[in-house]
């Protein structure tokens, strides 16, 4: 076992329980920035470790109804055998001389992917007035939803290859399309149903990486020692964070990772992320201003109010 992957597992698995994210967005710039660790090690461990953390909050929303199994049933129609897919098409990339530079890029790509997600997300949740997704209790709900099975199938399809190939993309990816694909869904419901979908996903992802990929199964057993306990944590103090301000950040830890993994610049790297960092928080405010009056306007004319406020944080 090594302590600091463990410590580490345990940072990631909080703000996994915490926020709701996918652990694969987090845990794999990690492993390749902090310990070292070669890009096909450090995902294919990586896709493995949340086969084993995926079923607890799958389990939770089965019981609570908060899975729409239909919907669940069309993802793993694409994400089960893309998945599967992802981890050969990488067993084969690896030939090729460059093999390193072509996975980072890939997995670059598919943080700035995870944190355009984070953003989109955050949009909804202000001009929908939804509460905050994986925050505070999920209610018993069976809201009825029409599937679209062709466009559900090639979202799935899209989602199981990035987690395949980069172990990002099944609560990053996935849940935000669902939210664009499915915008009648409760947060719970958009929670619960990447959740359970996520299990076959990954375990057809973990199998492929198995088979063709490079697990490191002391690295795997260091993730889970600390991830587990960090996401019931996480979990635990949820609600009582202010977790838009920890997705936010997120965000931008995202991009400028995804930046530099693509092969930015690190001055570029930088003044992204200062623009960022700055310019953020300030286009958010007046957003919020924006949104905010709309709401007071409409309580004014007697129109219905969500029971959300604008002034939560999402």
């Amino acid at each position: 076992m090594d302590v600091g992957i463990a410590v580490a597992g345990l940072l990631v698995g909080i703000v996994v329980g915490l926020t709701g994210m996918g652990g694969g967005a987090l845990m794999t710039p990690v492993l390749v920035f902090f310990f070292k660790v070669d890009a096909l090690t450090a995902i294919s461990s990586d896709v493995v470790t949340s086969l084993f953390m995926k079923p607890a909050g799958a389990i939770v929303h089965l019981v609570r109804r908060t899975a729409n199994l239909q919907l669940v049933l069309w993802l793993c129609v694409g994400s089960v055998p893309a998945g599967f897919l992802g981890a050969v098409i990488v067993d084969h990339l690896k030939v090729f001389p460059g093999f390193e530079q072509i996975l980072l890029a890939l997995l670059g790509a598919a943080l700035l992917l995870a944190a355009g997600g984070l953003i989109i997300r955050a949009w909804f949740q202000m001009t929908r007035k939804r509460l905050p997704w994986g925050e505070g209790p999920a209610p018993m709900t069976s809201a009825e939803v029409v599937v679209k099975k062709l466009p559900t199938v090639a979202l799935g399809a899209l989602g199981g290859l990035m987690v395949g190939m980069t172990s990002v993309g099944a609560g990053s990816l996935i849940l935000t399309l669902l939210l664009v694909l499915y915008p009648a869904l409760k947060p719970s419901q958009l929670v619960g149903t990447d959740l359970v979908q996520a299990v076959p996903l990954v375990a057809a992802a973990s199998l492929g990486h198995l088979l063709y990929g490079q697990v490191s199964f002391g690295i795997t057993t260091s993730l889970l020692i600390g991830a587990i306990p960090g996401a019931f944590i996480g979990a635990q103090i949820s609600s009582r964070a202010p977790g838009g301000i920890i997705r936010r950040a997120l965000a931008i830890l995202l991009m400028a990772s995804g930046l530099k993994l693509i092969g930015v610049a690190t001055p570029l790297v930088l003044i992204a992320s200062g623009v960022a960092l700055v310019g953020g928080p300030l286009a958010w405010a007046v957003l919020r201003r924006r949104y905010s009056w709309t709401n007071g306007s409409r309580s004014a004319r007697g129109d219905p109010v969500p029971e959300s406020q604008a002034s939560r944080d999402p």
